[in-house]
Protein backbone atom coordinates (compact mmCIF):
# COMPACT_ATOMS: atom_id res chain seq x y z
CA UNK A 1 0.00 0.00 0.00
CA UNK A 2 1.29 3.44 -0.87
CA UNK A 3 1.89 5.92 2.04
CA UNK A 4 2.35 9.17 2.53
CA UNK A 5 3.25 10.72 6.05
CA UNK A 6 3.41 14.93 6.43
CA UNK A 7 5.78 15.68 9.57
CA UNK A 8 6.88 18.85 10.68
CA UNK A 9 10.37 19.94 9.66
CA UNK A 10 12.01 19.71 12.99
CA UNK A 11 9.95 15.56 13.56
CA UNK A 12 8.86 14.98 17.03
CA UNK A 13 5.21 15.49 16.42
CA UNK A 14 3.21 12.36 15.37
CA UNK A 15 2.63 12.71 11.14
CA UNK A 16 -0.68 12.99 9.38
CA UNK A 17 -1.07 9.72 7.14
CA UNK A 18 -2.90 9.92 3.92
CA UNK A 19 -3.06 6.76 2.16
CA UNK A 20 -5.68 7.25 -0.22
CA UNK A 21 -4.14 7.46 -4.02
CA UNK A 22 -6.01 10.51 -5.13
CA UNK A 23 -5.69 12.27 -1.89
CA UNK A 24 -1.95 11.51 -2.16
CA UNK A 25 -1.28 13.25 -5.41
CA UNK A 26 -3.62 16.47 -4.41
CA UNK A 27 -1.06 16.78 -1.48
CA UNK A 28 1.70 16.58 -3.60
CA UNK A 29 1.15 18.71 -6.00
CA UNK A 30 0.92 21.54 -4.17
CA UNK A 31 4.32 21.47 -3.54
CA UNK A 32 5.24 20.71 -7.36
CA UNK A 33 5.37 17.00 -7.18
CA UNK A 34 3.64 15.00 -9.33
CA UNK A 35 1.90 11.31 -8.06
CA UNK A 36 0.22 9.30 -10.54
CA UNK A 37 -0.99 5.53 -10.45
CA UNK A 38 0.05 3.58 -14.25
CA UNK A 39 -1.33 0.40 -14.89
CA UNK A 40 0.55 -1.93 -17.92
CA UNK A 41 -0.67 -2.39 -20.97
CA UNK A 42 -0.04 -5.77 -20.88
CA UNK A 43 1.30 -8.83 -18.97
CA UNK A 44 5.17 -8.37 -17.92
CA UNK A 45 6.95 -11.66 -17.26
CA UNK A 46 9.75 -11.23 -14.36
CA UNK A 47 12.58 -10.96 -16.45
CA UNK A 48 11.10 -8.92 -18.56
CA UNK A 49 13.50 -6.31 -20.87
CA UNK A 50 14.05 -3.08 -20.51
CA UNK A 51 12.26 -2.63 -23.97
CA UNK A 52 9.49 -4.55 -23.02
CA UNK A 53 8.81 -2.89 -19.79
CA UNK A 54 8.62 0.66 -21.41
CA UNK A 55 6.53 -0.57 -24.15
CA UNK A 56 4.06 -1.76 -21.34
CA UNK A 57 3.86 1.22 -20.29
CA UNK A 58 4.69 3.50 -23.19
CA UNK A 59 1.33 5.86 -23.25
CA UNK A 60 2.04 7.35 -20.00
CA UNK A 61 5.74 7.46 -20.41
CA UNK A 62 5.29 9.28 -23.97
CA UNK A 63 2.46 11.47 -21.95
CA UNK A 64 5.38 12.44 -19.92
CA UNK A 65 8.33 12.96 -22.35
CA UNK A 66 6.02 15.03 -24.29
CA UNK A 67 4.94 17.47 -21.45
CA UNK A 68 8.31 18.16 -19.89
CA UNK A 69 10.82 17.26 -22.80
CA UNK A 70 12.31 14.16 -21.84
CA UNK A 71 15.19 13.37 -23.47
CA UNK A 72 15.92 9.38 -22.45
CA UNK A 73 14.40 6.62 -20.43
CA UNK A 74 15.53 3.99 -19.01
CA UNK A 75 14.81 0.88 -16.25
CA UNK A 76 16.69 0.50 -12.96
CA UNK A 77 16.99 -2.49 -10.91
CA UNK A 78 18.06 -3.30 -7.93
CA UNK A 79 17.98 -6.52 -5.76
CA UNK A 80 19.07 -7.48 -2.32
CA UNK A 81 22.25 -9.71 -3.16
CA UNK A 82 23.72 -6.41 -5.17
CA UNK A 83 27.35 -5.98 -4.37
CA UNK A 84 27.31 -2.14 -3.93
CA UNK A 85 23.83 -1.84 -2.17
CA UNK A 86 25.09 -0.56 1.19
CA UNK A 87 27.14 2.09 -0.77
CA UNK A 88 24.34 2.54 -3.07
CA UNK A 89 21.88 3.34 -0.55
CA UNK A 90 24.34 5.50 1.40
CA UNK A 91 24.92 7.77 -1.46
CA UNK A 92 20.85 8.72 -1.48
CA UNK A 93 20.25 8.85 1.85
CA UNK A 94 21.41 13.10 2.27
CA UNK A 95 19.28 15.59 1.45
CA UNK A 96 19.92 16.42 -1.88
CA UNK A 97 18.79 18.80 -4.97
CA UNK A 98 18.85 18.03 -8.86
CA UNK A 99 19.13 20.70 -11.36
CA UNK A 100 16.68 17.83 -13.93
CA UNK A 101 13.62 16.25 -12.51
CA UNK A 102 14.02 12.79 -10.47
CA UNK A 103 11.09 11.01 -12.16
CA UNK A 104 10.91 7.19 -11.02
CA UNK A 105 8.02 4.68 -12.00
CA UNK A 106 7.90 1.65 -9.74
CA UNK A 107 7.46 -1.50 -11.70
CA UNK A 108 8.31 -4.10 -9.01
CA UNK A 109 9.16 -3.24 -4.78
CA UNK A 110 9.00 -0.23 -3.20
CA UNK A 111 11.29 2.99 -2.47
CA UNK A 112 10.56 5.61 0.04
CA UNK A 113 11.07 9.10 -0.97
CA UNK A 114 11.44 12.01 1.31
CA UNK A 115 10.19 15.95 0.05
CA UNK A 116 11.59 18.58 2.33
CA UNK A 117 9.50 22.00 1.62
CA UNK A 118 7.96 24.82 3.56
CA UNK A 119 8.53 23.87 6.69
CA UNK A 120 7.27 20.26 6.09
CA UNK A 121 8.28 16.82 4.77
CA UNK A 122 6.56 14.27 3.02
CA UNK A 123 7.71 11.15 3.07
CA UNK A 124 6.28 8.57 0.46
CA UNK A 125 6.65 4.98 0.21
CA UNK A 126 6.06 4.43 -3.23
CA UNK A 127 5.17 0.59 -4.30
CA UNK A 128 5.01 -1.44 -7.79
CA UNK A 129 2.84 0.88 -9.70
CA UNK A 130 3.43 4.68 -8.25
CA UNK A 131 4.45 7.44 -10.29
CA UNK A 132 6.74 10.27 -8.63
CA UNK A 133 8.24 13.60 -9.72
CA UNK A 134 10.35 15.40 -7.74
CA UNK A 135 11.38 19.04 -9.45
CA UNK A 136 14.46 20.09 -10.10
CA UNK A 137 16.03 22.18 -6.68
CA UNK A 138 13.63 20.31 -4.39
CA UNK A 139 15.47 19.00 -1.46
CA UNK A 140 14.50 15.68 -1.06
CA UNK A 141 16.12 12.21 -0.48
CA UNK A 142 15.66 8.12 -0.62
CA UNK A 143 15.79 5.28 1.39
CA UNK A 144 15.94 1.77 -0.89
CA UNK A 145 16.11 -0.49 2.38
CA UNK A 146 18.97 -2.69 3.91
CA UNK A 147 17.55 -4.95 1.38
CA UNK A 148 16.76 -3.00 -1.74
CA UNK A 149 14.27 -4.65 -3.69
CA UNK A 150 12.50 -2.83 -6.74
CA UNK A 151 12.40 -2.55 -10.55
CA UNK A 152 11.49 1.11 -11.56
CA UNK A 153 11.53 3.27 -14.63
CA UNK A 154 13.37 6.65 -14.90
CA UNK A 155 13.26 9.97 -17.43
CA UNK A 156 15.59 12.41 -17.98
CA UNK A 157 15.83 15.59 -19.74
CA UNK A 158 19.49 15.94 -19.28
CA UNK A 159 21.98 13.58 -20.90
CA UNK A 160 23.78 12.81 -17.94
CA UNK A 161 21.03 11.49 -16.30
CA UNK A 162 21.21 11.77 -12.08
CA UNK A 163 23.27 13.90 -10.67
CA UNK A 164 22.84 15.13 -6.77
CA UNK A 165 24.08 18.62 -5.09
CA UNK A 166 23.98 17.88 -1.74
CA UNK A 167 22.57 20.14 0.79
CA UNK A 168 24.72 19.70 3.86
CA UNK A 169 21.82 19.38 5.75
CA UNK A 170 21.51 16.78 8.52
CA UNK A 171 17.87 16.55 8.40
CA UNK A 172 17.31 12.74 6.88
CA UNK A 173 18.73 11.69 9.99
CA UNK A 174 15.58 12.69 12.18
CA UNK A 175 13.51 10.85 10.17
CA UNK A 176 12.44 7.47 10.02
CA UNK A 177 14.33 4.94 7.66
CA UNK A 178 13.00 2.57 5.16
CA UNK A 179 12.54 -0.30 7.93
CA UNK A 180 10.98 2.05 10.71
CA UNK A 181 8.57 3.40 7.84
CA UNK A 182 7.33 0.17 6.56
CA UNK A 183 6.70 -1.13 10.83
CA UNK A 184 4.88 2.25 11.71
CA UNK A 185 2.77 2.81 8.71
CA UNK A 186 2.17 -1.05 6.87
Amino acid sequence: MTVLAIYPEQGGNAPKIIKHPQKISAELIKEGVLFEQWQASQPLAAEATQEQIISAYQGAVDRLMNKYNFQSVDVISLTPDHPEKEGLRNKFLSEHTHSDFEVRFFVEGRGLFYIHVNGQVYGLMCEAGDLISVPDNLPHWFDMGENPSFKCIRLFTTPEGWVANYTDNPIAAGFPSFERFLGQFL
